[in-house]
């Protein structure tokens, strides 16, 4: 059986992105589950199946008991990090192909400002950093853009890629967070010079190459791409979905190629493959972001340009709205807010349905993709169509 158009997204939600709140991270992942049921037309008694965001420290518990689900037919728990909220779709997908489920709620984000600050140390900690804690911490490699920036300096190294080119899509997330008057960064712009002169974090990773703390949550509901179409709004198919896991799975230092993801490789080969597409025919890209060589390294690992061209394809004005494949039209993780990749879904999904301001909408739009790469390079990824025949 195919799961091709077989699913469709029905509803997102999100709750305010914000750097300071008062609320719990399970108060901001049920405010946005709420949002997105009320989006799709349904309330809390349809879900059956629920996802939800281990890196958020969030159980299923956390949801039957405050959405009142009584009967829950579906519930699985991703463990990849930023990968996890799109190989969440992947699940949901199959749960609701196969006839498991018939309404599965994904939700994802974070106290990423309130709570869990990198300077503070506290974030979820899952097993899979093991390793890295163990042996790569105490000699001082402790956070992630410690760990990414050894793929963007491997990248240099080999292909000439340089901090200014980095930092074209440093700038273009800000110019489009500048057409979101939701994005934390609205209202502030930058320029390559801004880039250049940020502080350094960590080589080559300036301030204005990381994605932003901050607090928020997002949310989408999966039916059935028939159900879908008697409810409240049009349905966004999934045409394509895959994930992959990077091996081995202990840390960046082990991989084969650091300046190579062959994760997203095979999970969008898989994702175009079930749709039926190839990068060619995308109208849109949402690249979760959590700096900005990830969007070098996933434009070539998903093929939209060949390894080693990242760095010219976003220089040249590519990725902007009106260039050839606009990337990340909300602001992304860089300048709208970090929920995990969920809000990238959430604007994928408005402008499939053409609900995202005219100033900010994607010309003739009827296929996009979201990436999401996650751990030590896992990767997963979704095409979402408007027409369930493309």
């Amino acid at each position: 059986m195919s799961l091709r158009n077989a699913t469709a997204v029905a509803g997102v939600g999100n709750t305010a992105y914000t750097r300071g709140t008062d609320k719990s991270a399970a108060e901001l992942h049920l405010e946005a589950s709420f949002k997105a049921l009320e989006d799709a037309g349904l309330t809390p008694a349809d879900v059956d199946g629920v996802m939800p965001a281990a890196s958020a420290g969030r159980t299923v518990e956390d949801f039957t008991r405050n959405l009142g689900i009584r009967d829950l037919r579906f519930s699985s728990t991703k463990h990849m990090g930023g990968g996890s909220m799109i190989a969440s779709i992947h699940d949901a997908v199959m749960a609701v192909g196969s006839g498991e489920a018939s309404c599965v709620l994904v939700s994802g984000g974070r106290l990423g400002y309130s709570s869990e600050r990198v300077s503070t140390g506290n974030f979820v900690r899952e097993h899979v950093f093991d390793d890295v804690f163990e042996f790569e911490v105490p000699y001082g490699s402790p956070t992630a853009a410690t760990w990414f920036a050894q793929c963007a300096q491997r990248h240099m190294y080999l292909y000439g890629t340089t901090s200014e080119q980095m930092g074209h899509v440093s700038v273009t997330m800000r110019e489009h967070a500048q057409l979101n008057p939701n994005a934390l960064m609205y209202g502030k712009p930058i320029t390559l010079a801004d880039h250049q002169a940020s502080r350094m974090i960590t080589t080559p990773f300036r301030l204005l190459d990381c994605s932003l703390e901050s607090d928020g949550a997002a949310a989408a509901v999966i039916v059935s791409a028939e159900r879908a179409r008697d409810l409240r709004k049009p349905p966004v198919y999934i045409s394509g979905v895959g994930e992959s896991h990077g091996y081995p799975p202990t840390s960046i230092t082990q991989k084969p190629d650091m300046a190579f993801i062959p994760a997203l490789q095979s999970a969008a080969k898989r994702a175009y493959d079930m749709a039926g597409i190839t990068a060619d025919d995308l109208d849109g890209l949402y690249i979760h972001e959590g700096f900005s060589w990830f969007v070098i390294g996933t434009l070539e690992a998903i093929g939209v340009c060949k390894v080693g061209e990242g760095g010219p394809y976003v220089e040249d004005g590519n990725i902007k709205l009106g260039g050839r494949l606009p990337l990340n039209t909300n602001g992304g993780a860089m300048s709208e807010g970090h929920v995990s990749g969920m809000n990238h879904l959430a604007e994928a999904v408005r402008q499939l349905r053409g609900e995202v301001p005219a100033v900010r909408r994607i010309a003739n739009v009827s296929t996009v993709a979201v990436v999401t790469e996650g751990n030590f390079l896992d990767g997963a990824m979704t095409v979402l169509s408007k027409d369930a025949a493309t």
